[in-house]
């Protein structure tokens, strides 16, 4: 008696290469609809919190290019003027402000200069912030406090100072800089993840709410990026090893990502109205695994805490670049080191 094989489902060569096509057409079609629907930024006036370095650099580069008019912003006279002469010779229409964007008096006068001079405002990008690194028993109040001031309130008063003008002429854009750590609570970063989980919080509502405003807010989720951003960093505890195993962080492929490759994605989802962009493969698994599994991601972190360094004594806040070391300035960390220069975080 023969074995019986069960049977297998044929598909003709005809309905393989229809199914491609439908493939093609549907591909075809969604790419068509998109250029129709792409948000043209040439003209557009466009508000870039901390536009003087870093990200804020890189996606005030890519704007320039597009044809729209810049205001940028930053704590630093000398970098906002470096970032200002340079953006005036690639060609672009430039306005520079000096403000502190965690004080909404700054806020809502830097608003208002922007309308003054332009007539309008048509993007914010709130991409100021600043990071705390170090174990959660050397963060004080006043560490949570600093950070939520930079990295959440900062850009509330920015869309509130926004908003009228948005409302008067029936439409806007607002980007939202998040983090990966505002979806993962990383650890030896917990008043920068507090702060960015807020963000999220606010960018994800805000989304919600303004849509029917003609406002649509993109909620960008970046991993580390590499803008030499370590050595600005604000360190505490053991200094030198907290600044060592964040520094190699920012240097690994897996963990760190391309500034201008994030610059251009950023400035992709604010073309096409995107709503939300993960920008990494690896920030998509960890933020699947962590609503398939939150228990288990919980387990890894912890895990991972215990490779950290100790709290240390030193309950000083320092800037990163006072930490150097060997191993944090050795070719291990070259291409930190080298954006450093590219996005002028030296």
């Amino acid at each position: 008696m023969k074995d019986s094989m069960p049977a297998v489902p044929f598909i003709s060569r005809k309905t393989a290469l229809l199914a491609a096509l439908g493939v093609g057409l549907f591909a075809l079609g969604k790419t068509i609809y998109d250029e129709m629907i792409r948000y043209d930024l040439k003209g557009k006036v466009v508000l870039i919190t901390g536009g003087s370095r870093g990200l804020g650099l890189a996606m005030a580069r890519l704007l320039a290019a597009k044809g729209a008019k810049l205001v940028i912003c930053a704590r630093n006279a000398e970098q906002l003027e470096n970032a200002r002469m340079e953006l005036l010779e690639q060609g672009a229409e430039v306005l520079s402000i000096e403000a502190d964007v965690s004080n909404q008096n700054e806020v809502n006068r830097m608003v208002q200069m922007t309308i003054n001079r332009f007539g309008q405002l048509d993007v914010l990008i709130n991409n100021a912030g600043i990071m705390m690194v170090g174990a959660e028993d050397v963060m004080d109040v006043e560490e949570y406090k600093k950070v939520m001031d930079t990295n959440l309130w900062s850009a509330l008063y920015t869309i509130k100072a926004a908003m009228p003008q948005f409302l008067s002429q029936r439409g806007g854009r607002i980007v939202n800089i998040c983090s990966i750590g505002g979806k993962i609570a990383v650890p030896h970063m917990l008043p920068y993840s507090v702060s960015k989980f807020a963000l999220v919080g606010l960018s994800e509502g805000l989304g919600a709410e303004l849509k029917k405003d003609n406002v649509q807010v993109t909620t960008v989720i970046p991993n580390l990026m590499r803008t030499g951003s370590p050595r600005n960093v604000w360190v505490k505890g053991d200094h030198e090893g907290e600044f060592e195993w964040f520094k190699l962080a920012d240097s690994l492929p897996m963990l760190a990502q391309d500034t201008e490759v994030v610059a251009k994605a950023v400035i992709g989802a604010l073309e096409y109205g995107n709503n939300e962009v993960i920008l990494t493969q690896t920030a998509k698994v960890m933020v699947a695994l962590k609503g398939l599994m939150p228990g288990g991601m919980n387990s890894i972190l912890q895990v991972v805490n215990r490779f950290l360094p100790k709290s240390g004594n030193d309950h000083k806040a320092r800037r990163g670049r006072e930490g150097e070391t060997k191993l944090s300035h050795g070719w291990l960390t070259s291409l930190p080191n080298e954006a450093s220069y590219k996005f002028d975080e030296a």
